[in-house]
Formats: structure tokens, C-alpha cells, sequence
């Protein structure tokens, strides 16, 4: 499936505002699969058991005892968000305790800052940057490739790092602190996929794919002399070789350059190098590849791809030597969409292959292996193993490892978890190995949207690839996804004030019927399509009035809708396009909605809108919230601070100190009869998690050194209207998570004034200057999201397919080429999205 992905770097702006702390508890939302893309995995072949996992998203993770994964970068935060894009992963193998991470979200405009080496000599405990003059783009194209990142095997003070975007190869000598350029290689990489594209991200050359040591060719405490490097080139040489530490460079004789080399695995007792290629950088492409073999000391290749003709529609990716048992490869089908992926193996070096599964006869399929979801039934589906496109073995799969100390062990990675198991060698016997899900662990996913209702299910998430669930348990694997209609992608959710087992949730365009807009009576346990939503109009935001009748539908290109009673949606061009959008609790007739520094009300179920009051100087207004117990009591997030009416929007109050902010949620109260916790995602004296108990007259800063949750203007929050002070985060790569207060608020320091939801205040400007910010797109390349307007053309040039068409400062092509549609991704990004 593809990925959304939404990112933001932001530039904190300290502010004379003195916030106090209280200690939260924080743990994830178990959805147990992992639910995103596990590019690569380590092994340390000196230390029994230790192993690391990279996602493109969501850090790095290490092997636990008993299968499970402890996540190494949850410090990151808004000044550290790209640390979450790992590019790259290294585990020394002299000396185990030191781990290397190549990190850095995106090489274009996407992700402002430069990338970095982090360094850590406790196996992960600690880690310290090493920055690079360069970006590292842990979330581009050609991820999956590698490892890009390696420890000399002889002499562990040295690292070798093989760029992207042309910077070519470097070289550290004092355990990657320092790097020095290589000059000598012959090539940096010449393949983008696509030379069209103009945001950066699809035009930018992948560069090195991978540097591999060959041990052999060493001694312990000297430089190891040959080492081979891949290189992202079709039709020309791709891969060399050093035999002298890296001084001199020379392509590889005899190699064939039709493919881009994915992996180079040395296979020590055979003295040869494993070479996967594909005709894609990946992860989402690749239709051919091969496997080439080749003997180090005889200098030969062999090709050994293990199938040829029509059963060749795939690259390949992942590849495995088990080290116990010279000989005994796996190499993994980089895209095999249909019926399902495909991992081969050998015993004898590559000669022959057995198959995961194979055809008996069409259409009935032999699978080999038994499947265990059990610590993700959602993953399924666990049917009937005959059955055609059931997907069970996985895609995307560029990680693939066995552990050097234990034949039986091995683990891939996919595009939603981590498979594997612990009886590999029944492969070689019986033909009947297990399948597991072992991404016990990892919370990968990208939330797009949290409610917490006042009865039923704690949560319900809206969630990028895998469509989101109703969390009946916030620390058990959920056992189903969202169902009728099914979409990888749920990019909103709401429910009904007045009747909370009331739920609409919408899509991002990727339903086979075509209609964006589902419907749920009974807390999400069952669903139904709105049929009065048309085909292919997708994304965006949506509101459910309070009796749950009426769908207010901000789209992501077709404006403003609304529909009553599953009518037919129509226009609602009293409302802008990009309106943030909410529905009043308590009357089924008011929808609010905010757009720019206005405004708007609807007393007509969101048929008709017109302007209340100012938010100051706001630009973006972010969220609109409401208070689930008074008509009129309303909240809104901007790029200027926190504005709060008590008169339907009449008027506004600013909320002091608050220079910014992106998420709120009013949760259940601190007293009896009190008013609603107020929660933030905010940059209130710095950006963080904030609570205010007293309506944003005092606050206490929630999250702590140890919980980032990456950038804040990417995160979603939702509060529980049942528990005071538990809140939930979605973040952009780490799941959700749920927080508790294990501590005493501190006092406060700010006397209220009168804060009664019906009081009428006086709008008065923001004042405080708000932090620079810079907003990073979705890169799957087929998902779409919301949509908002773009400011005046500025360009009367096509856009090509995936660039960028709109956002915030644009002055490019608005114009998409024929069969894509603008589509809004956030405020500062659209893109063309094929239709």
C-alpha cells in the first residue's frame, strides 16, 4: 500500500512565558503490526541476538529477547523531527555497542536542514549527532536500498557512507565524528525516477545504493583493502571496487548494468558478493530485476535470478545469506502485487530455488508456509490459503535477514510490518514454515485523525495505509480495520454531539466504488456508504452535526459540501475552501468553520455561511473545536495562537501567550461541573504538549525530554471526555499514543478572570510574533488528501505528475497534466495526484 506522510520543520521561537511541567505517563496505542514501511534490518554478527529495524517514518527499533521492538528516537521532537527518517543503519561488529544512524527526512525543500550521523555507543540508549553538509532523505525514493551506512569489519574506527543527490561516497576514520568526501569514485549515481517531476522528490538522484566490506580481504586492526560500492546507474557501470582501503576506484569487470543495484551481501565462506537489481529505485516501483552471483576470486559473474520469462514481473529486493550454512540464500520479489509476494530460497548458492508459494494450477495456489497474525489480526487476512490477492506475505520488501547465530531465525520487512519466525529451516524439509507477525513493537503508523466519544469505544483513529480502527482496547491489537467500504487511507473522522455511536469518516480516493463518505450507527462497528457522496471526489475534513444527519465536507478539490439524510451533497460556496470546519455538540443546525483570520457561522445545517468575528492577524487556521456541553463555546487554532468565543464567534478572545499553535482538544474536566480541559499542541514559551484546566489562563507543559513525538504541526490530539487529563496523540510515524497524568498540576500562577462559557469577550489582535514554519508533502505517490486553495496563479505552466501544484508561497505550475488532480496534501503543499 502507499504511504501518507505529513511532516513539518518548525523554528521555535522562545518566548518570555514561563510554562510549568507535570509528569505524564506516555505509552503507545497497541495496533501491534508495525503499519508502515520497514525498509531495513541488522544483525550484529558478534553479538547473539542484537538486531536493529530502520523505518522511513517512524526511527529505528532494536531487537528485544522475546521477539518484541523498543523504539531508540522517541526524544525527537520539533527541532529533531527529521531524526524519525532513517536512511540508513549500521551495528559494529568489532565492538557491539556502537549503532550509527543515517538520518535526515527529505533531500528537497520538503525538509529544510541538513542530515546527520547519530552515534551512539550504548546500543542505542544515547545517541549523539554527527552533522553533514548534506541532506539524507530517509523517506525517498530508493529507501529500501542499502545498508548505505558501513563499519569496517577490521578496523572499527572507520565508516563508509554512500550519499544521495550526487554527494557521492564519505569516509569517517575516528568513529564518525568527522567525514571526508571520496572523491575517487567514478560515480555519485546518474538514476532519478523521474526527470519530469519538479518538487525534488521524484527528480533527485538516488546515489549510492549500497558499500559492502570484504572481510576476507583483511586483518583484524588494518583497514580492510576491498570494499564494493553500488551505484544507482541503468545501462552504464554500477558497481566497483577498492582494493586499497578506498584510495582507488575501478568498475567490476564483467557486470551487467541493465538494473539498479538494490543490495550487495558478501557471503564470506564462498568468497562471493550477492547482488540484488531491479529496474526501480523503489519501494512502490520495480517490474524486472535480476540476481548476479559473483566469485570474488575468479573474478566471474553468474546470473541465478530464480524465475525468467512471464514469471519475471517483479524487482528484487531483499536478500539473506545465512552465514551458519555456506550457500543457503533467500532473496525477496520487491513488488509482487498480485497474487501475493514472493520470497525464494536456495541451498546451493543459487543453482536451484524453492518458492514461498507456487501455482498447482491456476487458479489455486500451493502456499507453503502457516500464517500467524496473532499479534495483529488486523494484518490478515488469515482466510482460506488457496484464496487469489489475499496479500498475506507481504510487498515492498527490501529487508530481508537471517540471524547469523540461529539458522531458524529470520525476519523481512514490508510495506505495513516486520514477518518472520523461528523455524526457517522447516523450509528445507517439510515445506511449511510459519509466517509471523514480529513487529510487536513498532507503532509506525500515520494518524490523520483521533475522536474520543463520550460513550462507546476510548478512540477511534482515522490513519494513513491501513484505513484506522475503533480501539476498543487501548493496549490489545485491534482484530479488524474499518470494513464496507474498504480504503487504505481514512483521512477524518468525527461523531455526532448528540448521539455519539453516531460516526462519518472519509477517504483519501482509493475505494473501488469511488465514494469518499462512510457512515456508522454503532460506534464504528459496522459501516455503510454514504451514497449521497459522488465518485472520486475524495479527502479533506469533515463535520457531523449534533443528531448526526448532516455531513459538512471540507474536499480535497471540489470545495465546500453538505448533505442531509445521504441526499446528494451540494455546494456550500459561502464557505472557502480550505475552512477548517466543525459542528456544534448540542444544536443540529450550527456549523462553525475557519478560514484566514475569519470566521463563519451556519445556523441552517450547513447550507449557508457568512463571517463573524476577527482571529487577528491568523493566516492558517489549523482546528476548530468545540465545547461538547454549550452551544457557542468555541476554539481555534491558528498560526498566530489560540483565539476562544463564547458567542458562536461573535467575538474572539486571544489567548495569552500562545504564539502559535496546531491541535487542541477539550477533554474531561478537572472538578465535577468545571469547565473542559483545554489541550494543545502549541509553541507556548516553546513547542510542546501543553493542559490548561482554567480555559488558557494557566498551563503545564505535558511531554518531557524523553517524548518529542516529532513535529507538532504534523500531530493530531484528541481528549478523553471520560478521564480527566488523558490525552491522545497521533504523531506522523510513531503511532498514537495515550498520556496520563501520574503527578499534581503545579499551581497556578495566573489568577483566572471569569471564564464562563457564556461570557462575551472582546477580540483584541495576536501580539506575539509566531515561529517560522515549513511544511513537508506526502510522498506516496497515489495517496490524496485534503484540499485547500492556493494562492493566485503566479504560473500558467502543466504540472507534471507528483509535483507540486499549490501551497502556501507557491508561484509554480497550478495547471495538473491531463488524468492527475490537484491535491491538496497541507497548507504549504498540494500535489498532482493521478485521478
Amino acid at each position: 500500500m502507499p504511504r501518507l506522510f505529513l511532516l513539518a520543520a518548525l523554528a521555535a521561537v522562545p518566548l518570555a512565558y514561563a510554562v510549568s511541567s507535570q509528569t505524564y505517563t506516555w505509552k503507545n496505542v497497541k495496533i501491534g503490526g508495525g503499519g508502515g514501511f520497514v525498509p531495513g534490518i541488522v544483525f550484529n554478527p558478534s553479538q547473539k541476538g542484537l538486531a536493529y529495524a530502520r523505518t522511513d517514518i517512524g526511527g529505528a527499533y532494536k531487537l528485544n529477547a522475546d521477539d518484541s521492538w523498543t523504539p531508540l528516537l522517541d526524544f525527537a521532537d520539533d527541532a529533531r523531527w527529521n531524526y524519525w527518517g532513517v536512511d540508513a543503519l549500521a551495528t559494529d561488529p568489532v565492538d557491539p555497542k556502537r549503532l550509527y544512524l543515517a538520518t535526515g527526512m527529505y533531500t528537497n525543500s520538503w525538509d529544510p536542514n541538513n542530515g546527520q550521523i547519530l552515534i551512539s555507543t550504548d546500543q542505542g540508549s544515547t545517541f549523539t549527532p554527527s552533522q553533514l553538509p548534506f541532506k539524507v532523505g530517509g523517506n525517498m525514493p530508493g529507501r529500501g536500498m542499502g545498508e548505505r551506512l558501513v563499519v569496517d569489519p577490521n578496523s572499527n574506527n572507520i565508516l563508509f557512507f554512500g550519499a544521495r543527490s550526487g554527494n557521492g561516497l564519505w569516509k569517517s576514520t575516528d568513529y564518525g565524528v568527522t567525514w571526508t568526501q571520496v572523491k575517487a569514485l567514478p560515480s555519485t549515481g546518474t538514476y532519478v525516477p523521474d526527470p519530469t517531476d519538479t518538487s525534488g522528490y521524484n527528480n533527485d538522484k538516488i546515489g549510492i545504493s549500497w558499500v559492502t566490506f570484504d572481510s576476507t580481504s583483511g586483518s583484524s586492526g588494518k583497514a580492510t583493502p576491498r570494499i564494493f560500492v553500488g551505484v544507482a546507474n541503468k545501462g552504464s557501470s554500477n558497481i566497483f571496487v577498492s582494493n586499497d582501503a578506498g584510495s582507488t576506484w575501478a568498475a567490476v569487470a564483467g557486470q551487467n548494468s541493465t538494473f539498479i543495484p538494490h543490495k550487495g551481501v558478501l557471503s564470506p565462506a564462498e568468497n562471493s558478493l550477492y547482488v540484488t537489481t531491479s529496474d526501480g529505485a523503489g519501494p512502490y516501483d520495480g517490474t524486472s530485476g535480476a540476481l548476479y552471483k559473483y566469485n570474488i576470486t575468479a573474478g566471474t559473474w553468474k546470473d541465478i535470478t530464480p524465475v525468467s520469462g512471464s514469471d519475471l514481473y517483479f524487482g528484487f529486493g531483499g536478500f539473506a545469506v545465512d552465514l551458519q550454512k555456506p550457500g543457503t540464500i533467500m532473496v525477496a520479489a520487491l513488488n509482487s502485487w498480485w497474487p501475493d509476494g514472493q520470497i525464494f530460497r536456495s541451498t546451493d548458492g543459487g543453482n536451484t530455488w524453492t518458492s514461498l508459494w507456487s501455482w498447482q494450477s491456476y487458479p489455486t495456489m500451493n502456499r507453503y508456509y502457516k500464517y500467524d497474525d496473532s499479534l495483529a489480526p488486523w494484518l490478515g487476512p488469515n482466510v482460506d490459503e488457496t484464496v487469489l490477492g489475499t496479500l498475506q506475505i507481504g510487498w515492498m520488501m527490501e529487508a530481508l535477514v537471517i540471524d547469523p547465530f540461529d539458522s531458524n531465525h529470520w525476519l523481512y520487512g514490508t510495506g505495513a510490518t516486520i514477518y518472520g519466525g523461528h523455524d526457517l529451516l522447516q523450509w528445507d524439509a517439510s515445506r511449511n514454515v510459519t509466517l509471523k507477525s514480529l513487529a510487536d513493537g513498532i507503532e509506525e503508523t500515520s494518524v490523520q485523525s483521533l475522536i474520543s466519544p463520550p460513550t462507546g469505544p476510548s478512540l477511534i483513529s482515522a490513519l494513513g495505509d491501513i484505513q484506522g480502527f475503533v480501539h476498543n482496547s487501548l493496549t490489545t491489537a485491534p482484530a479488524n480495520s474499518f470494513t464496507n467500504p474498504v480504503w487504505s487511507t481514512a483521512v477524518d473522522v468525527d461523531f455526532a454531539g448528540n448521539k455519539p455511536t453516531n460516526i462519518v469518516r472519509i477517504g483519501s480516493g482509493d475505494s473501488s466504488s469511488g465514494k469518499q463518505v462512510a457512515l456508522s450507527s454503532d460506534s464504528g462497528a459496522t459501516w455503510s456508504q454514504d451514497y449521497g457522496a459522488a465518485d472520486n471526489v475524495t479527502g479533506g475534513k469533515v463535520a457531523l452535526s449534533a443528531d448526526g444527519d448532516t455531513v459538512l465536507w471540507r474536499t480535497s478539490g471540489n470545495g465546500v459540501l453538505v448533505s442531509q439524510y445521504t441526499n446528494p451533497f451540494a455546494a456550500v460556496p459561502s464557505l472557502p475552501s480550505d475552512a477548517a470546519i466543525a459542528s456544534d455538540k448540542k444544536n443540529n443546525s450550527i456549523f462553525y468553520g475557519a478560514s484566514g483570520s475569519k470566521f463563519y457561522l451556519s445556523t441552517d445545517g450547513g447550507k449557508t455561511f457568512s463571517a463573524q468575528g476577527s482571529l487577528g492577524s491568523s493566516t492558517s487556521p489549523v482546528k476548530v473545536v468545540v465545547n461538547p456541553g454549550v452551544t457557542g463555546d468555541v476554539w481555534v487554532s491558528t498560526d498566530k495562537g489560540i483565539f476562544h468565543s463564547t458567542d458562536s464567534g461573535s467575538t474572539f478572545t486571544t489567548i495569552s501567550g500562545v504564539s502559535q499553535a496546531w491541535s487542541i482538544a477539550l477533554g474531561a474536566p478537572a472538578k465535577s461541573g468545571g469547565y473542559p480541559a483545554l489541550f494543545a499542541a502549541a509553541n507556548i514559551g516553546g513547542i510542546g504538549y501543553f493542559r490548561s484546566d482554567d480555559a488558557g489562563v494557566n498551563w503545564v507543559k505535558i511531554n518531557d525530554a524523553a517524548h518529542g513525538f516529532g513535529s507538532a504541526s504534523a500531530n493530531v490530539i484528541t481528549a478523553d471526555p471520560r478521564i480527566y487529563g488523558r490525552v491522545y496523540i497521533g504523531t506522523n510515524g510513531r503511532g498514537i499514543w495515550y498520556g496520563d497524568a501520574s503527578g499534581a498540576a503545579p499551581a497556578p500562577t495566573t489568577t483566572a478572570s471569569t471564564t464562563s462559557p457564556t461570557t462575551t469577550t472582546t477580540s483584541k489582535p495576536a501580539t506575539t510574533s509566531a515561529p517560522t514554519t515549513t511544511t513537508a508533502p506526502t510522498t506516496a505517490p497515489t495517496t490524496t488528501s485534503p484540499t485547500t486553495s492556493a494562492p493566485a496563479p503566479t504560473n500558467t505552466n502543466t504540472q507534471s505528475v507528483y509535483g507540486q501544484c499549490g501551497g502556501v508561497g507557491w508561484i509554480g505550475p497550478t495547471v495538473c497534466a491531463s488524468g492527475t488532480t490537484c491535491t491538496y496534501m497541507n497548507d504549504y503543499y498540494s500535489q498532482c495526484i493521478p485521478s
